[in-house]
């Protein structure tokens, strides 16, 4: 698997409206239900699906009363896996606060569609393949949202046939590369 493809897996693994706010409010040491749920203002059946997830997706540990030997000991604590995508979740939260377009995270596929166009992919049919798993109207979706937003440009191309070319906006493409740097060297 090349760097290009483990950066976008990464960022794959990081889209959703909770993912990262659940990742940047657990400490070090981890956190507990309780704490998280009034820090992040989230109904409590939204947060347990996605602490359920992350358990399930090797980013937390669930601990039981029994193995933390004290109430106020944390419920979930990061795996190695977990510190990863908790410092890749910094990274991509410092490039939404330099793009100042809000949380681009929060929508599915937001921020590997951004990343992929930082790697020079400018076709719809490229970034499609690149990008495993995503459906053509999501994809034609979040690039329309994009470019209505003014962080993507869109132009024809003749060649070989008609269709559009998407690329990064002057003022994103700083902030994408240097979140696509800061990527690679976590994985």
């Amino acid at each position: 698997m090349s760097q290009e493809e483990r950066v976008l897996r990464l960022s794959r693994e990081l889209t959703g409206q909770w993912t990262l706010p659940i990742l940047l409010a657990l400490e070090g040491n981890g956190g507990r239900f309780t704490p998280l749920q009034n820090k992040l203002n989230i109904a409590p059946s939204r947060l347990s699906a996605n602490l359920k997830k992350m358990v399930e997706d090797g980013l937390l540990l669930h601990l039981s009363p029994s193995e933390r030997r004290h109430p106020l000991l944390p419920e979930y604590v990061l795996t190695e896996k977990g510190r990863l995508h908790r410092e890749a979740a910094r990274a991509v939260q410092l490039s939404e606060e330099r793009i100042g377009h809000g949380r681009l995270s929060d929508k599915m596929w937001g921020m590997p569609i951004l990343l992929t166009l930082n790697f020079n992919h400018t076709r719809f049919q490229e970034i499609r393949q690149l990008l495993d798993g995503i459906t053509p109207r999501i994809l034609s979706l979040r690039l329309q949202q994009f470019h209505d937003d003014g962080l993507v440009c869109k132009h024809i191309s003749e060649e070989p046939r008609p269709s559009f070319l998407y690329q990064l906006e002057k003022q994103v493409q700083h902030p994408v590369q240097q979140l696509s740097i800061d990527l690679a060297s976590l994985v």
